[in-house]
């Protein structure tokens, strides 16, 4: 499926971000400020106002992916990938500020807490981020050129929704930020090998 196929839908906001546009195939995308999806895996606290907007995939074994970019400005801005079954069953993979200001990939995984991992910093302005549905488990890769893929985290994740899968921005401590999705495709391909993410 072609970005073409998929924008329609990406125009479904729950909740609405501050503003978006699709402009020549370029999805951009302005977070709130203070806006988060996430349950603090310490003290349970609950935030759920971060802006998604959520396809239905293929049935079966498929990969999402886009290439994003963000305007950061405060720590943990980001744009993601999310995958989620229910309210408390999603998992979301960023490009996010780090504390330290660097631009990283955190991904996080929530079966009722949250379970928050960091990969590492990024060079570049634009980082390709993917989800991978294969059987009953999930992978998250990223990219510095949108064909050589590394394996961030692989993982289950049972809820009793429908899957559905597409994009989060977020701004959980800033005043918002903007970020620009492209190169997005979703397809019911199966990820052939995990670690190098053919």
């Amino acid at each position: 499926m072609s970005f073409d196929d998929v924008s329609p839908l990406l125009s479904r906001w729950d909740p609405a971000p501050a503003s978006w546009q699709l402009t020549d195939g370029v999805l951009s995308v302005q977070a709130d400020a203070r806006t988060d999806i996430f349950t603090n895996p310490m003290s349970g606290e609950v935030k759920r106002n971060a802006a998604m907007a959520l396809v239905d995939p293929p049935e079966g074994d498929w990969q999402f992916s886009a290439r994003v970019r963000v305007g950061f400005k405060a720590p943990w801005d980001a744009g993601a990938l999310i995958v989620r079954s229910d309210e408390e069953h999603w998992a979301k993979l960023n490009f996010e500020q780090a504390p330290d200001g660097a631009p990283s990939v955190f991904s996080v995984v929530t079966r009722g807490r949250s379970d928050d991992a960091v990969a590492g910093p990024v060079a570049g302005d634009a980082l390709w981020l993917r989800i991978s549905r294969i059987d009953e488990a999930f992978a998250f890769h990223v990219s510095d050129d949108g064909s050589s893929w590394r394996l961030v985290r692989q993982f289950a994740l049972t809820g009793q929704g429908v899957t559905r899968v597409g994009v989060e921005v977020q701004s959980p401590v800033g005043e918002g930020c903007q970020v620009e999705f492209d190169d997005i495709r979703l397809g019911p391909t199966r990820l052939a090998h995990l670690f190098d993410g053919r």
